[in-house]
C-alpha cells in the first residue's frame, strides 16, 4: 500500500478517461497529480474497454487505500441531420435550406432530418443549429412533412452532423436503448455516480433513478434551456448537478452562459448537492502544455463560486497534456484556496437551513472552526446525508467523512472539502471519540494538543439520527501510541 497524504484543497477534481489517459500507469500519474474522481464517457468506446478502465481505477484505491469516484456518463439522445450526395455541402448565407422526410442523400438546398418529432412542433422564428452552432438557421415555415428555413449563417454542412433546437423542448426520452445498456452495463461494473445527459424535464430523472433502484447517485447533466426553467425540480430528483458548458453554450449565446452557472451553481449549493462545473476548461491544454490566461481565469472563477468539484474533459481523454491539465487544475484551485478573501467568497451565498436539528449542528460546525483552531471536522455517516449537510456550510476545516459503506465514502469524494474514509461501524461514545482522534492522526490532520469536532447521532448504527457534538483534543499519549 503506497502512502497517501490528504490533498490539501477543498474543491475536487474529476479527469475524464480516454485514449491518452486509460492506460493503468497514466491513470495512477493522474491520481497522484491531483485527480480525485474519474469519468467514463460511455457515448465511446466498448463495455469492455470501459470494464478495464474500472478495474484500473479500483485497484488504484487499494494502491493508495483511498475511495475513488467513478462517474459513468450516459450518452443521452444524439440528434443529428442525415446524409449529403457528396459527404458534404456548403449552405450559402441568406438561402433557403430545407429539412425535411425525404431520405434521399442531400445537397446544398436540402437534407433528410430522420427525427419525426420536428415536424408539427417548431414554429416560424425559431432557431436551427447545426454542428455545435456553426450553422444557425431560423425557421420560415413548418410543415408536416418539412421545415423550410433560411441560413443566417451558412457553411460547410457535412454527413450526421449534430442538431440542436434551443427553443423548443423535444418530446424524446432523455435514456435511449443505448443508454439503457450502458446504464446497466455501469451499474454492474460498480460505478458510483451515473451522468444523464440532455435533461430538459424533471420526468427524465424519473425513469434512470427506477432503473437504478438505489444503486449509485444520479447527476443531472444541466445542458438544455429547458432544464434551466426547472431547475429547481431536477436539483430536487437528482443526487448532483453538472453544468454541461459545451451544449448550452451552444443553444445560449455565449454571454448568457456565465450568470447561468452561476445561477446554477447557487442554486445546488443551497440544496448542500455536489456541483460540478464542466466542459473547455483547459481546452487550449489539449495541444499546448499551457493554458491560457482566460482559462485559468475559468477555472478560478469555478473554485471561488464554491463548486465542489472541477471537471476535465478532453484535456485527458485525448489530449497531449493530460498529467500537466490536472497538475495545472490542482495548482489553479490551490491558488485560490490560498488567497484571504477565497473564505469570504464561498460563504457570500446565504444558505436557508432546514429547521432541524442535524442543520443545526452542521451550521455550529462551521462556527466552531471560525471560533477556534481545530484540525479537522470528524462526521460519522451512514447514508452520506450528515457530511452532505457539513460541505454544504464550506466550513475552514477539512471535513473527514467516516463511514462503514464503501459505497458511500466514493460518492461523497465528489463533494467539497470531504476526505472520506472507510472503516469499521462504531458502538458507543467512547469508540467513536477513539476513532475520531485515530483516524485524524492516520490521515495527517491532527498532532498532539489538536482540536477535532465529532459529528454522529445516537443511537450508533441508525441512519438520520444526528444529534451529537463533540469537540476532543488529541493528548500527546496518544500521537506516540499512534506513532509506535
Amino acid at each position: 500500500m503506497t502512502k497517501f497524504e490528504p490533498r490539501g484543497r477543498k474543491v475536487k477534481i474529476l479527469a475524464t478517461v480516454g485514449p491518452a489517459s486509460s492506460d493503468p500507469a497514466m491513470l495512477r500519474r493522474l491520481f497522484r497529480a491531483g485527480a480525485d474522481a474519474f469519468r467514463v464517457n460511455l457515448s465511446h468506446g466498448e463495455h469492455a474497454t470501459h470494464a478495464e478502465t474500472i478495474r484500473a481505477i479500483r485497484a488504484l484505491e487499494k494502491e493508495f487505500a483511498r475511495p475513488i469516484a467513478i462517474l459513468c456518463d450516459l450518452q443521452g439522445p444524439k440528434l443529428r441531420v442525415g446524409a449529403f450526395a457528396e459527404g458534404r455541402a456548403i449552405i450559402p448565407h441568406g438561402h433557403r435550406f430545407t429539412l425535411d422526410r425525404d431520405e434521399t442523400p442531400g445537397d446544398a438546398s436540402r437534407v433528410f432530418l430522420p427525427h419525426a418529432e420536428f415536424f408539427g412542433l417548431l414554429a416560424p422564428g425559431q432557431r436551427i443549429l447545426i454542428n455545435d452552432g456553426k450553422i444557425r438557421l431560423r425557421v420560415v415555415e413548418a410543415r408536416a412533412d418539412a421545415i423550410v428555413t433560411t441560413a443566417e449563417v451558412g457553411g460547410v454542412i457535412s454527413d450526421r452532423k449534430g442538431i440542436n433546437v434551443p427553443d423548443a423542448e423535444i418530446p424524446i426520452p432523455a435514456l435511449t436503448d443505448k443508454d439503457r445498456r450502458d446504464l446497466a452495463f455501469a451499474l454492474d461494473a460498480g460505478a458510483d455516480w451515473i451522468g444523464l445527459s440532455f435533461v430538459q424535464r424533471p420526468e427524465d430523472l424519473i425513469e434512470a433513478r427506477r432503473l437504478m433502484a438505489g444503486r449509485g447517485s444520479l447527476c443531472a447533466k444541466i445542458e438544455k434551456p429547458q432544464a434551466v426553467q426547472r431547475l429547481a425540480e431536477i436539483i430536487e430528483l437528482s443526487d448532483g448537478i453538472m453544468v454541461a458548458r459545451g451544449d448550452l453554450g451552444v443553444e445560449l449565446n455565449p454571454e448568457e452562459v456565465p450568470p447561468l452557472q452561476k445561477r446554477i451553481v447557487n442554486a445546488t449549493r443551497q440544496s448542500g448537492k455536489p456541483v460540478i462545473v464542466a466542459t473547455q476548461m483547459l481546452e487550449s491544454m489539449i495541444e499546448s502544455p499551457a493554458p491560457t490566461r482566460a482559462e485559468v481565469s475559468d477555472v478560478a472563477n469555478a473554485v471561488y463560486d464554491g463548486a465542489d468539484t472541477v471537471m476535465l474533459s478532453a484535456e485527458t481523454a485525448a489530449g497531449q497534456w493530460p498529467e500537466e491539465a490536472v497538475l495545472m487544475m490542482d495548482a489553479i484551485a490551490r491558488q485560490v484556496e490560498r488567497d484571504e478573501l477565497y473564505r469570504q467568497r464561498v460563504r457570500l451565498l446565504h444558505l436557508a437551513s432546514d429547521p432541524t436539528v442535524a442543520d443545526a449542528l452542521s451550521h455550529s460546525c462551521m462556527t466552531i472552526a471560525d471560533s477556534v483552531e481545530l484540525a479537522a471536522i470528524a462526521v460519522f455517516t451512514w447514508s452520506g446525508n450528515s457530511a452532505r449537510r457539513v460541505t454544504r456550510e464550506r466550513p475552514a476545516v477539512p471535513v473527514m467523512v467516516l463511514t462503514p459503506s464503501v459505497a458511500v465514502a466514493r460518492r461523497v469524494s465528489l463533494m467539497w472539502g470531504t476526505h472520506a474514509v472507510a472503516t469499521r461501524d462504531i458502538g458507543s461514545f467512547e469508540e467513536m471519540i477513539g476513532k475520531a482522534k485515530r483516524m485524524a492522526l492516520r490521515h495527517g490532520f491532527a498532532g498532539a494538543g489538536s482540536r477535532v469536532v465529532v459529528m454522529a447521532g445516537v443511537p450508533f448504527g441508525v441512519s438520520g439520527a444526528t444529534n451529537l457534538l463533540h469537540v476532543v483534543t488529541v493528548a500527546g499519549d496518544e500521537l506516540e501510541k499512534h506513532e509506535g
